[in-house]
This record gives C-alpha cells, structure tokens and sequence, in this order.
C-alpha cells in the first residue's frame, strides 16, 4: 500500500498527447494514480532532467515455443561465446553444500532468463511469441512463463493447419470456420492469429514450391487469398482487438512487393497486420535484379488505414533464422551459416525451419535489406500503425534495439553507418536523401503505445491514471544508443526491477490473452477430427484455468477486453495527428 512519486521527469506518453512535459508520476499497488488525492510518499525517486516513457512493448518477438528451444540447441557456441554474467545466472547448492551456476545465455537465442533479464534491462516491460503452435501451446506458455519479469502472451497459428483447410475446401459455411478459430483461440490460450505463408506451408508437403497469393493450392484448390479473407473475416466478427498477424506469401524474394500489396488488400478493408514486413518489400530492378520496393510498400500502407506493420529491421551479424516458414527456410538452408539447419512438423498443425544466418555490411543483398527496413520505417505517415521489431532473432536479436533507435533519430549516424556498405546498395538506395529523424515522442509511439492499442492493451503502453506502472526511465544522452541501453530506472508493476542497466529484482510477469465467444457447437467437429487424425487425446487439447496459473508460475492472467459488437467492424488503427507541443512545468 506504500506510495512511489518518479520526481520531475520529462514525460513522453502519446497514448495521452503527452509530449516533453515535466511531470511528477505517483503509482501505488502497482497502478499509477492521481498525486493530488495522496499524502506521505513512502519512496521518492529523482528523474529530474530525465526522459520518462511507459515500459517498451515487442508485439514480435519468437522467445517460446519449439522453434525456439530448436535455435537454441542448434547453435551451443552462441551460448559458450556469451558465458552468464550479472544477474543473467541464479546459484543453487548441489547436495555436496558447493554452488553451481545454472546458465542463461546466448545473444542470437537466449534462454528464458536471459531473455527476460536483457529486455528489462533496457527498458522493456512486455514481449509476445508471434507464432505459437496450437498442439504445442502448452510448451509455449511454459517456456514465456519461465521468462522472468517481462509480461508476455502468443499468437496462435492458423491457415495451414488442415481442418482449416479441409473446412475451406469443403466450403464449410463460415460461421463453422469462424468458430474454430474462436475455440483455437480459447484452447491455445493466445491474444492473437497468426498466418504464415497462408497455404504455403501445407502446400510444400504436398511438393509445391511457392504459392502466390491467388495460386490455387495442389491440393485443397484454395487459394492464400481464400485464407486471409476467411481469417480476418472471423477476427473481426470474434471482436478480438489484434487484426490477423501475416507473415506474407514469397517471404525473401524478388519481386514480392506486388504479392505484398496483394495480401493488404485480401483483407477487404478489415484489420490486417502485416509483419516483418522489410522481408516481403524487394523489387527486381538493376543489373542483379533486386532492389528496393520500400517506397511501393510505404505508399500502400498510407494509402491503406486499415493496414498495420512491424519493421523486421535487419542488424548486420550473426543471428539464427527460426519461421513457420518451412517452405522458404528449405529455400534458405543452403544459405546457412555455419552450415546446419532443421525442418519440421507436429501433428501436421504447421512447420518449423531454423537456419543460421550472418548478415554483412558487404553483402550487396544484406546492406539492401538494412537500406529497405529503414526507409519503410522514414518513408510511412502514420507511427501509430508501425511497430518497431527486428523479427527477433531473424533480423537481428532484440538487444539491438538501442542501435536501431539511434538510426532513426540520427541522421548523421545513419549516414556514416550507409557508407560502411557496399557501394552499390548504397546507390540503388534513397535513404540518404531522407532527412527524416524520429523524435522522441515518435519513438515512444513506435515502442510503447502504438504496440499496446494494436494489442488491445488499455491498460499498457501509456501513464495516465489507473495505467500499469510499467515505466521507464532513461537519462538524457546525445548518444541514443547508449541511453536507451542502460536506463536510470525501470519499474515493473511499480516494483522496481533494473537501476543504470542492471537487474535489483525478478518478479514474474503477467500473460495477456482473449477469450472470444463462439458456439461451442464447434468441439464436436474438432474432436471428430482429433479423433481420427492426430496423436494425442483431445481431452487434453484445451488449456484449462489451472493449467494456465501453473504455466505463468504464479503470475497474474491479464485477459484483454474484445470490442463491443458496434467497434468490431470500425476496429482500424489510429488515424494520424500533429503530437502536441511540448511543454515545461507541473501539472
């Protein structure tokens, strides 16, 4: 019950139009509330001059879930090349009376600890699994559950699966699909749906090699843009807040702009999140017949308000790629580096492909890549409809965050960083005429609130009262990379977790999800085909309350309101406006 003040910090919460004002924020019980109706502060805390955000948001971030175990075990010198260190261990007596070191390390696939060390470290408070099997949900919760302090939640995959599948082709009446997507949702315990390759997947084991968006499937004859209306059709009618969550056809080849637009436009109109959306924006004009489509895909998300994307910013490196993608990871094998990879399936539920990967400045592929994830970011009007993530760990691991922020708020950063790489990137590319440069107020957008309100998380990403008191705070440096590192203080649920980048406590975080209604009418259909085609009890295939509680080792569950039946079909991302002034003083 003991009161907290944060003293004379300058704010920057955009979920509340609050830009550069110096404010105290009061939190108590882990909620922010009003100061004035309090008296006795029992723990002040100096921010003065200090720069004071809600805890950062990754709306994609692979940190659960078989693929990541996978990435993992595929690269142990990753691990052995970065020992534990600081708090990134716990000691334990073995039966002798002597202390051992359990390890948690790893930069390209850290372990759990780890993961949820390094992003409070930095100032993150919460990070989602974008593409959590439904058969294999249950190891997914478990593993986010055993990542401390941050909040975090999964999207389920769909749209390979083949009861979806079968269901399309039969021309199943929608309400029939409609409702197993809702009851996948409620099994699964997920906050969101995720497509990969929408057909794709299923179709490589039938030996297809690519599907475009309007390819009929060799098999089931439906296409990806059958899919995608019918998932995003169902979201919308289920009222569930997070559009679908795409993972677009012919990820990584030439020329997918046009099947990128394509998959924005499949969705009618309705709420659509295109993610990692830097793999799927690649032209073939120049002589090596790849190049930049960034100003396409930029100009079609303007000109689309109900389309939202995620970056998936490439950082030159060694890195692991780990997709549901198996169709173009077995494109992408021979690439690997060191070379060894893994392709795989459960229950015939969707696949999984982990292939190492280093990215180089003098790669004329790979500095176009860096180019083409910046200029979307430089090049779209409205932040509120952009999230910041390098598809962690596929584009680079999420410890590079305070890298990428600096690109984009330092032009003359970004400008000497453009020269290091292959020259003829650097001409086929227009980032050096864009003068833009993020504020900090953008980058709070892009971090914090514009991740929450396409999550559906109201009561995160922002400061006002009643808010989670999940707070950053970070002093003021030039240099943004090394600020947005180490913050002065970062709070989770009020408590404080990290002081100058380094751990003082380890709570458990909380995990979001939906509950959708649907007509349970639907079971019997998923339990004929559980019956008849897969290997485990479908007794087991809905996570229980109690099995939820015991994956969130003792965390809080966070269910997320879905919107009434009159927001459903309004449900489109912000529309843009100026940010206000900034401002001094007290409130």
């Amino acid at each position: 019950m003991s009161l907290a003040r944060l003293t004379g910090g300058v704010v920057y919460d955009p979920a509340n139009g609050v830009n550069g004002e110096r404010r105290d924020l009061y939190f108590r019980d882990g909620r922010i509330v009003d100061g004035s109706d309090h008296a006795g502060v029992d723990h002040d805390y100096d921010a003065r001059g200090m720069i004071v955000m809600a805890g950062g948001i990754d709306l994609h971030s692979h940190i659960g879930g078989g693929k990541t175990n996978l990435s993992r075990l595929l690269l142990p010198e990753d691990h052995r090349a970065d020992p534990p260190r600081g708090a990134a261990y716990e000691a334990v007596r073995d039966t002798n009376g002597r202390y051992l070191r359990l390890p948690s390390c790893g930069v390209c696939a850290p372990g759990t600890l780890a993961t949820g060390y390094r992003y409070a470290e930095m100032g993150y408070t919460a990070a989602f699994e974008p593409a959590m099997i439904a058969s294999n949900a249950r190891h997914a919760h478990l593993e986010m559950g055993d990542t401390p302090i941050i909040d975090h939640g999964a999207y389920v995959m769909l749209g390979n699966d083949e009861l979806l599948l079968q269901m399309l082709a039969a021309h199943e009446d929608f309400e029939q699909l409609r409702d197993y997507v809702g009851w996948t949702m409620h099994a699964s315990r997920a906050l969101g749906v995720k497509v990969v390759n929408p057909g794709g997947i299923s179709a490589f084991k039938f030996n297809q090699r690519a599907l475009d968006v309007d390819e009929a499937h060799v098999h089931y004859g439906i296409t990806p843009r059958d899919i995608l209306r019918t998932l995003t059709r169902a979201l919308t009618e289920l009222r569930v807040p997070h559009p679908l969550h795409v993972h677009a056809s012919n990820l990584g080849v030439p020329g997918n702009l046009a099947s990128t637009i394509a998959t924005m436009d499949a969705a009618d109109g309705l709420p659509i999140h295109l993610t990692h959306i830097q793999f799927h924006s690649y032209g073939t004009e120049g002589p090596r017949k790849f190049s930049s489509g960034a100003r396409a895909i930029a100009e079609a998300v303007n000109a689309r308000p109900n389309v939202s994307i995620d970056v998936g910013q490439i950082i030159f490196g060694q890195t692991v790629t780990a997709s549901g993608d198996t169709m173009m990871q077995f494109r992408n094998a021979p690439l690997a580096n060191p070379r060894k990879w893994i392709l795989g399936d459960i229950e015939c539920d969707a696949g999984c492909g982990v292939v190492p990967f280093r990215y180089r400045e003098q790669s004329y592929v790979n500095a176009l890549q860096w180019i083409i994830g910046l200029e979307i970011f430089l090049l779209v009007d409205d932040l509120w409809r952009v999230s910041m993530t390098t598809d962690h760990p596929n584009g680079g691991p999420f410890t590079s965050y305070p890298h990428l922020i600096r690109l984009l708020m330092d032009k003359s950063f970004r400008d000497a960083q453009l020269d290091r790489l292959h020259p003829e990137a650097k001409v086929a590319s227009a980032l050096a005429e864009l003068k833009r440069e993020f504020s900090l107020y953008e980058i709070a957008i892009i971090t914090r609130a514009g991740p929450a309100r396409l999550l559906g998380l109201a009561d995160r990403g922002q400061l006002g009262v009643g808010a989670a008191a999940d707070i950053a705070v970070y002093r003021d440096e030039a240099d943004r990379e090394r600020m947005f590192t180490s913050p002065a203080y970062v709070f989770k649920d009020g408590e404080l977790v990290a002081r100058d980048g380094n751990l003082v406590s380890t709570p458990t975080g909380g995990i979001h999800y939906v509950s959708p209604e649907f007509d349970r009418g639907i079971v019997q259909t998923v339990r004929a085909f559980s019956d008849a085609n897969l290997v485990g009890d479908f007794v087991h295939a809905a996570i229980s309350d109690d099995e939820i509680c015991a994956c969130c080792r003792g965390g809080r569950l966070l269910p997320v309101e879905c919107f009434t039946h009159t927001a459903a079909r309004a449900a489109v991302p912000h529309t843009p406006t100026a940010p206000p002034s900034s401002s001094s003083g007290q409130p």
